[in-house]
């Protein structure tokens, strides 16, 4: 049935020039036509004024709106990055956990003003990027560029190489996609390796409860308070590399993860010991990862108990 149409475009007379193509000279290349989508998406055009402007009135109306509806998020550490401000410090690497699509919307409306509107996201190719439309929309409304997480790609570095070079700051999570369960999971080295080729620090961020509001394989969000913890600004040694680099800043966000859900005198002492949870959480069963996460536990109501009536 689908070549039936096919076969009668053909026998239509067609159109002449300028209401259709003009006819190619025989010997003549074609060039190809530019992507509409995937890993070689053109997103030059959302960092033109008027984009950027766009892009600010949704993040402080619509995208503050809603994340102030569903997330309520609580913000710490941001006194850290003021060593940034007091040397009037360029761009920079944002590197934060990953446990929902809510922690866009929600670090975009929490990374301070002086990076947050010249600030571009790192999103997964196969995901954001799949359609014209998804392409269009990640890139104007959250200044997304198309990264590939499937191979490592030197299109997609220096594409973001480019970017900070530029002047433009990085939002990008390092575990290169939403927690099944959860619990953390290892850290590529996207982020380090971008920050040791540009020469920028790597803020580390942590992001506590966005998994009650929209965990992964969930359709509709569930509000709840979020938290928000910023790190110290990291910078690289003479004798990092990426890899080292990467595991400095999984540790950093490690140790924040510890700060949200203690306190920080405690968290910091374990830090400093290099005693600090894993966010990977322990190596068992599902049911046990669940459990030791707490969500176990708090499906279940508490039955009190009742002496007979006598």
């Amino acid at each position: 049935m689908a070549a039936l149409p096919d076969a009668l475009a053909r026998r239509l007379p067609r159109l002449p020039f300028p209401y259709s193509a003009p006819s190619v000279p025989a010997g003549v290349d074609v060039p190809e036509a530019p992507p509409r989508s995937g890993p070689d998406y053109d997103t030059d055009w959302a960092r033109r004024y008027p984009a950027r402007l766009a892009r600010a009135a949704l993040v402080e109306t619509v995208g503050r709106g809603l994340v102030t509806a569903l997330a309520r998020p609580r913000l710490a550490g941001l006194d850290r990055l003021d060593v940034l401000l007091d040397r009037n410090h360029g761009p920079v690497v944002f590197a934060a956990n990953h446990h929902s699509h809510v922690d866009t919307p929600v670090l975009l409306t929490a990374i301070p003003d002086t990076w947050r509107h010249k600030l571009f996201v790192g999103g997964a190719a196969d995901y954001f990027f799949r359609t014209r439309l998804t392409s269009a929309l990640s890139a104007l409304a959250i200044g997304a560029i198309p990264i590939e997480r499937t191979r490592v790609s030197r299109r997609s570095a220096d594409r973001s190489a480019d970017l900070i070079d530029a002047g433009w700051s990085m939002l990008i999570f390092p575990e290169g996609g939403r927690s099944p369960d959860g619990w953390g999971q290892p850290f590529h080295g996207g982020a380090a390796y971008l920050a040791l080729r540009c020469g920028v620090p790597v803020v580390p961020i942590h992001l506590h409860g966005t998994g009650r509001i929209l965990r992964k394989g969930k359709r509709w969000p569930t509000p709840a308070t979020a938290t928000v913890t910023f790190g110290a600004p990291l910078v690289a040694g003479p004798g990092d590399n990426a890899r080292r680099l990467s595991a400095t800043i999984h540790r950093a966000v490690e140790a924040l993860a510890d700060e949200a859900t203690t306190d920080w005198w405690s968290a910091r002492r374990r830090a400093h010991a290099g005693a600090s949870p894993a966010l990977t959480g322990p190596s068992a069963p599902a049911w046990r990862r669940a459990w030791a996460l707490g969500e176990g536990s708090g499906r279940r109501r508490r039955q009190r108990r009742r002496w007979p009536d006598v």
